[in-house]
């Protein structure tokens, strides 16, 4: 999927909210592995109020402070796709039927960018 992105056929978007969530990985190797995805993002979402006024919503049902904010960055920003390796969060996310935007596992997002 980044050599999609390298090659300007997708675009990554960074946040200041993956910036925060990387920054407190204890972890190194997945740090930096991060680190190294994001230098691929064509854009960066900063936090603002109306960010955080629709992550309220995904909060008051039942999603975490954390991925309402990922997910509220995303679909301000427009993004066709929120792709997400986190089970429990997806099958929430998909179920709720709240987002503006298709979201997805990685196996998914790979299969929709192929086309």
């Amino acid at each position: 999927m980044l050599a999609l992105c390298e090659r300007g056929e997708a675009n990554l978007l960074s946040s200041e909210v993956l910036v925060f969530e990387k920054n407190l990985n204890r972890d190194l190797v997945r740090r930096r592995h991060t680190e190294e995805c994001l230098k691929y993002a064509t854009d960066f979402i900063e936090l603002n109020a109306d960010i955080e006024k629709r992550a309220e919503v995904f909060v008051q049902n039942g999603i975490t402070d954390l991925d309402a904010l990922h997910l509220a960055s995303a679909e301000i920003s427009e993004a066709d796709y929120f792709c997400t390796s986190d089970k429990k969060f997806y099958k929430k996310a998909t179920w709720m039927r709240l987002a503006k935007m298709k979201i997805v596992m990685p196996t998914e997002l790979w299969e929709e960018l192929k086309k």
